[in-house]
């Protein structure tokens, strides 16, 4: 009788070190995959960004930073786009009438 309910407890203690075991390896997969899903999406987007960093949204050819009037200015180098990245279109805007006159002579190139 003791011989069997010794048995019984060391089965149990295999069976739970088992789940336990199991639970680790399932915890660290699930870990590796989400360091692999995030260094595949990091990829992807530093892939995405080269395709298309200083690239004219309009033409697709090289875009080429200017200086207008303290204003930084993307400029495209075949269709001759301009394209304002965030608070620039608003530095020009909130400038004085006759700066803001300037800023828009020289885009021209009045």
């Amino acid at each position: 009788m003791e011989d069997e309910s010794g048995r019984k407890r060391e089965d149990e203690w295999f069976l739970k070190n088992e789940r336990e075991l199991l639970e680790k390896a399932r915890h660290e997969r699930e870990q590796r995959e989400k360091s692999r899903a995030a260094a595949e999406q990091e990829g992807e987007r530093k892939r995405l960004r080269d395709l298309h960093h200083m690239k004219c949204p309009k033409c697709g050819h090289d875009l080429r930073e200017e200086q207008l009037a303290g204003v930084s200015v993307d400029k495209c180098t075949y269709c001759e786009g301009l394209w304002f990245d965030a608070n620039e279109l608003e530095q020009v805007l909130l400038q004085k009438a006759e700066a803001r006159q300037g800023f828009f002579r020289k885009l021209l190139g009045v």
